[in-house]
């Protein structure tokens, strides 16, 4: 990290190395991340995220993530568990979120605090097969930043467009990505 007295618990030098090293072996810049889903009952399941492929191996979290999903009772299920599209909603507002603090630890700009409200808008007419017209997913995404820092409205602001700019979960939503489903 710099010498400045910012703190955001983010180690740029280390981000910032790593990048130059896989600027010279670029092979180790290819990840294939993974998750695995059980089904429980109803709509209910159980999805997991151990391990992965990245830096020219395999890797492993320190341990498991387990996640309950579910539908809510309004559409005659058990509640288990967020929702599908509410993972994705948590998964947009954490990627922005960790970007605002990173880009700020290299900007030498102290957070106080960053709050994301995220509401995706959807007709789940489409989803019930009720209207062939409607499309399945989200119609459209909004994300508030709530940022205190020690920044001014433009450097701020500036955070938040390089958080977005550089978001992987910003850019699956944004952009088109191949997707296969096979069956054994």
């Amino acid at each position: 990290m710099s010498d400045s007295n910012v703190n955001n618990g983010v180690n740029v030098g280390a981000l910032l190395a790593a990048r130059d090293a896989l600027n010279e072996s670029p092979e180790g810049a290819k990840f294939n991340w993974r998750a695995s889903c059980k089904w429980i009952n109803g709509t209910h399941s159980k999805s997991s995220v151990k391990g992965y492929h990245g830096l020219g191996g395999e890797q492993n979290h320190k341990t498991e993530f387990n996640f309950d999903v579910d539908h809510p009772e309004v559409f005659a299920a058990e509640d288990n568990g967020a929702t599908p599209v509410e993972y994705v909603l948590v998964g947009l507002a954490s990627c922005l979120t960790a970007g605002v603090a990173s880009v700020a630890q290299n900007r030498d700009i102290q957070l106080k605090s960053v709050e994301a409200k995220l509401e995706g808008e959807m007709d789940i007419l489409g989803i019930l097969g009720g209207d062939s017209d409607v499309r399945n997913g989200f119609e459209n995404i909004k994300v508030t930043f709530d940022i205190d820092a020690d920044a001014s409205q433009e450097d701020i602001e500036a955070l938040v467009a390089q958080s977005q700019k550089r978001s992987a979960v910003y850019d699956i939503l944004t952009n088109p990505t191949n997707v296969s489903v096979e069956v054994k």
